[in-house]
């Protein structure tokens, strides 16, 4: 499975894809105590590999990083901008993956048509999470900026996960707990207390075990081993997918463009995910 990051990014993807659905139901709880529980749920996953937990301070940095300073910047983007415009500037990071990989990924180059593949996969992006209706404003700026931060952390800590010092995946369940602590620090300074439903309750387990847990074990191995200039297109399916579940789970709709959104993402994922006549040599360690 370690041979095939390709299907390890698509098993992210889709279980990306459930986190609006699931996260629905936990819209009335602070976001910091459902990042906060979900992670450290997700942690557990690899609890039977506690040993595996024990790193090199600047890999656990580097995965607090990426999960807890990821989610600490999009969620106080959120707060100081209109979540539609905050959410398509947070998925800039797909974009970036590719666009920064022959600077943080040694070997890698970009070639024409993945920095087209790019670009159409982030317009389709915008058509499914805007409607094709965007009013960016300078009041907003500081949310703006904080989104455009998050998509800039989420996408360097995904490419220098194949710089960092080999070690095993289960560490990715050290990383949960440590940024689910940190989020739960962040709920007790920043939010009202909260008691949430049994069915709540239910849903942060699901998400801890999916999206917020599971999801990023997947991300790890694959962005670890594979081409990112590649995973980084296929990544325009997240926002597609997920108003897909939205709509079929009878909490959305979709909208004209989305006809116009999916031929500009699947042509976007399928110009980036073209292989090359000569495979680029991404480091591993």
């Amino acid at each position: 499975m370690l041979n095939k990051p390709i299907p390890l990014a698509i098993g992210a993807i889709l279980l990306w894809a459930s986190l609006a659905t699931l996260g629905a139901l936990t819209r009335s709880l602070p976001p910091f105590l459902v990042v906060g529980v979900s992670l450290c749920v997700g942690s557990l996953l690899s609890i039977h590999r506690i040993r595996d937990w024990k790193v090199p301070p600047r890999t656990l940095l580097a995965g607090i990083y990426g999960l807890f300073g990821y989610h600490f910047l999009l969620f106080f983007a959120f707060r100081l901008a209109p979540a539609l415009e905050a959410n398509l500037l947070n998925y800039l990071w797909p974009l970036l993956i590719v666009m920064l990989s022959p600077l943080l990924r040694p070997g890698t180059r970009l070639m024409r048509r993945h920095i087209i593949g790019g670009i159409l996969g982030f317009i389709g992006a915008g058509l499914i999470v805007t409607g094709g209706k965007l009013a960016l404003s300078q009041q907003y700026l500081p949310g703006y900026l904080l989104a455009i931060s998050a998509a800039v952390v989420w996408s360097t800590f995904s490419l220098l996960l194949g710089r960092l010092p080999a070690f095993s995946g289960s560490a990715m369940g050290g990383f949960c707990l440590a940024s689910g602590l940190l989020s739960l620090l962040c709920h007790a300074l920043f939010e009202p207390a909260a008691q949430p439903s049994a069915m709540q309750w239910t849903t942060l387990v699901l998400l801890g075990l999916g999206p917020m847990g599971g999801a990023f074990f997947l991300w790890e191995r694959a962005l670890r081993f594979g081409d990112p200039r590649q995973i980084g297109s296929l990544s325009y399916a997240t926002p597609l997918l997920s108003t897909l579940l939205l709509t079929a789970s009878g909490q959305g709709a979709l909208n004209p463009q989305a006809a116009v959104a999916i031929l500009l993402i699947l042509g976007g994922a399928l110009l980036g995910t073209l292989p090359d006549r000569q495979a680029p040599q991404v480091q591993t360690q």
